[in-house]
């Protein structure tokens, strides 16, 4: 029986498509970085649902996902601080991911400057 690809599987080859995009570790956790700052985590949280990840936004921009589309998106009180907002991937299209991992890709760029 084939097993089950998990959500980050899932974000792999759309991320490595993203310039100087690498795949290494978050808090001990598998992460995409691109000039050595992550852009999308797998939450390592207890509190985070199981198949999310986690994508880092600025605080605007995760303000207009959560209203936009408060079934896909979401925020637990431990990333509240956070620039980041937590995605159900079983909820979010091919699309608007592709979108958010560009948004997440150039919050991480914007970072290191």
């Amino acid at each position: 029986m084939p097993s089950k690809k998990t959500p980050f599987d899932i974000v792999r080859p759309l991320a490595m498509q993203l310039s100087g995009t690498t795949e290494s570790k978050a808090w001990g956790s598998p992460a995409f970085k691109v000039d050595g700052q992550w852009y999308v985590v797998v939450p390592t949280h207890k509190t985070a649902e199981r198949g999310s990840l986690a994508f880092r936004v600025d605080f605007a921009q995760r303000a207009e996902l959560l209203e936009s589309a408060p079934d896909a998106y979401y925020v637990k009180e431990h990333y509240q601080n956070y620039p980041c907002v937590l995605v159900r991937m079983d909820r979010v299209s091919p699309d608007a991911l592709k979108g958010l991992l560009k948004m997440a890709w150039l919050s991480a760029k914007k970072k290191r400057k």
